[in-house]
Parts: structure tokens; C-alpha cells; sequence
């Protein structure tokens, strides 16, 4: 039998002891969490998910696939008939929510990044008719009810997620697909945050609906890379977003308000070019927090059940960056960071289950949807 050299025999015992130790720090992490992880299945670069009514749930692969989803054995089956994405960068297929009415009517919403003429793209929300069966299911009566203006070439910046408010209207978050003055153009609907009927028409009570066009869809607008929207109990809307180097947002969304990029913010551009904060320009709506170093924030619920009951009413935020969960307390329209969940992997998406149990999607290839419970 051959001997293992000295030198190799010492990078082996040394590579076993690195393996020990990063197990035994993965332990003293998930000690200190208030919460057991799950692991509940896996998936190629998941982007987001909604329970259905009967506790399964659907889950958006970037690539383009729409999964129906048995969370508890992890069963994943595809869906016919999802629109064709323009898959790269950021984009790809994104968001999924329910109709409000969905027990009746099952039309669900997707946004997506889309192919236009000449290599331009954009985010584009659909709504269809989603029928189950035992193969996974299928959508009909496909139809697309919004589109980013205008498009552009490059692969960053779609944000795209969707909400349904209390006032039963559909609420888009659109990023400002890295091209920075889209934002205060108000004949673009990009770095807006835009309220349409649930059919893709102009509610008559926007703040801007007697301009007409792209404009009449602007609720706010100033607005970067935001990839969560979410209510919370009172009807107000929360919202976050990426700075640039530095300055990641969390804000209270105000009728007709402009937060002010590219204008100000709390962080500089990529090329070190600095940027005025908030405060120097008052006429600009400040963030209730910012971040830097950037936690590079992504889904984002507003508890509301009982399981965490001392959580009911806390923002949990996904942190890329961070690798974890970012637990933040409203007071009214006031926000304070109140902890940070180290789980080791970039989170993508962040739901409430049936049960009130905390479900998130890693993000990337292999990317695990995790069950958070109280211990």
C-alpha cells in the first residue's frame, strides 16, 4: 500500500480540519437563530413564489419555468404556457401573485423581462388563467397588461414586483434598468412605482391620470432598483430598494411622492462620482432607513400571523449581500432595523406561509426553499 506524502497528508488533515470548523461555526449560527430552517425543495435560480389557497404554492425559476409546488414533499411540476422571457443579467421570469378574487377566477400575474426590436428589453407583467392538473397545469387567456417605456439594451435594473393593495389595485415596482435619469422623466414609467386597475387600465384617482399615457400610471417616482413592495396592516406601502456603492433604501411609499434619485442619494455612483444626500435636498422624500454597507435587499413581507406573534407587524427583508434576513419594526411610518438572521446564503424571496410559518428562496442554482419555524 502506498504511503501519502507528508506535505499532502498535512493539506488533507488541514482541509478536514477547515470542514470541521465551518460545520461547527454553521452550528453555533443556526444555535442563535429564534428559528429551525427546513429545507423543502430545490430549484434552478428561483425568483419568487405565492401560496395558493390549498396550501401549495407556486415558484418562478429565472430561466423561465413556473412550478407548481408541494411545499411539504417537495413535489415540483411544471406549468404550460408561460410567456417566453429574455433570459440574462437580472432578467428573466420574475414575480407571481393571485387575483384577489383567484377562488373564483384563478387568474394569476407574472412579470417577466421581455425581447423588443433591435436588442432592447424591458419588464412586461402578464395575467392568465392557471388550470392544475396532475402534470403540474397550464395557462390560458395569456394576455400582457403592462410594459416597461422605453426599453433599452441593457440586462439590469427590471425589479418588476407586483402587489395587490387593500384598494384591490395592482401595484408594479419598476426599476430604472440602470439608465439613472428614467426616474424623474415622467413620460417613462421606469424608477416608478405604478398603480393600475387589475386589468392594466389607469385607476382615476393616480396622482397624475389627467397627463395621460405612461404618465397616468405613476404613484411615486424617484425610485432606483426596488425589489419589494408590501402592505402593511393600516394600508400603508412599504417599499425597498438597491442603492448604488452605498445607500440601500427602505421607504414609506407617499401618493405622487418623489424619492429623489438620481438626483440624491445615500450612497455615490459606481465610478466614485458622488451623489448629494437626502438632506440636501429637502424637497425629496429621505428614506426611514439606509444602509451602507449595503445589505442589497430582495422580497419583502410584512408579518402578519401568529406563529412569530411577537413579530406581527415586523418588515422581513431577504439581504443578497447580507446572506440572510433583516428583520425591520414599524412604528406608525417610522422604521427601525431591529435584528439580522445570518443564514449563510443569498436570499432572494421572502413569503408568509398559511400556517404563519416564514418561507425563503435561496437564490441562484440550487437555490432551497426553507420552512422558518419557531424553535
Amino acid at each position: 500500500m502506498k504511503r501519502i506524502p507528508m506535505q499532502i497528508a498535512s493539506t488533507l488533515a488541514l482541509g478536514f480540519v477547515s470542514l470541521a470548523a465551518t460545520a461547527a461555526t454553521e452550528a453555533i449560527k443556526q444555535d442563535q437563530w429564534p428559528f429551525s430552517a427546513t429545507p423543502r425543495a430545490t430549484f434552478a435560480e428561483p425568483w419568487a413564489m405565492t401560496f395558493l389557497p390549498d396550501g401549495t404554492a407556486l415558484v418562478t425559476e429565472k430561466g423561465g419555468t413556473l412550478k407548481h409546488v408541494d411545499v411539504q414533499t417537495g413535489d415540483a411540476r411544471d406549468i404550460d404556457g408561460v410567456p417566453e422571457v429574455a433570459y440574462g443579467g437580472q432578467g428573466g421570469l420574475g414575480d407571481v401573485i393571485l387575483h384577489p378574487n383567484y377562488a373564483q377566477n384563478r387568474i394569476i400575474y407574472l412579470s417577466y423581462a421581455e425581447q423588443g426590436e433591435g436588442g432592447d428589453r424591458g419588464a412586461a407583467v402578464a395575467r392568465a388563467t392557471l388550470e392544475l392538473g396532475d402534470d403540474g397545469g397550464s395557462l390560458s387567456d395569456v394576455e400582457v397588461i403592462w410594459r416597461q417605456t422605453p426599453k433599452f439594451s441593457g440586462r439590469g435594473h427590471y425589479a418588476h414586483r407586483l402587489a395587490f393593495g387593500p384598494d384591490g389595485k395592482l401595484w408594479i415596482s419598476s426599476g430604472d434598468r440602470q439608465e439613472f435619469t428614467p426616474a424623474q422623466d415622467m413620460n417613462s414609467n421606469l424608477g416608478k412605482i405604478l398603480r393600475l386597475n387589475d386589468d392594466g387600465s389607469v385607476p382615476s384617482d393616480n396622482p397624475f391620470a389627467d397627463k395621460g399615457g405612461v404618465t397616468a400610471q405613476i404613484w411615486s417616482l424617484g425610485q432606483r432598483n426596488p425589489l419589494g413592495i408590501a402592505f402593511d396592516a393600516q394600508g400603508r406601502l412599504w417599499e425597498h430598494e438597491m442603492g448604488p456603492e452605498g445607500g440601500d433604501e427602505f421607504n414609506l411609499i407617499q401618493k405622487g411622492g418623489n424619492y429623489g434619485y438620481p438626483e440624491v442619494s445615500e450612497g455615490e455612483h459606481y465610478d466614485g462620482t458622488p451623489i448629494p444626500n437626502h438632506d440636501t435636498r429637502p424637497e425629496f422624500i429621505a428614506p426611514k432607513i439606509s444602509w451602507t454597507p449595503v445589505i442589497s435587499p430582495a422580497g419583502l413581507i410584512i408579518y402578519g400571523g401568529d406563529r412569530f406573534a411577537d413579530w406581527n407587524g415586523d418588515a422581513f427583508i431577504g439581504g443578497l449581500s447580507f446572506k440572510g434576513l433583516v428583520r425591520v419594526t414599524l412604528d406608525g411610518e417610522e422604521a427601525t432595523e431591529a435584528a439580522r438572521y445570518d443564514l449563510g446564503s443569498r436570499i432572494r424571496e421572502v413569503e408568509e406561509g398559511p400556517d404563519g410559518s416564514i418561507w425563503v428562496l435561496e437564490d441562484g442554482k440550487g437555490g432551497r426553499l426553507l420552512q422558518l419555524q419557531p424553535k
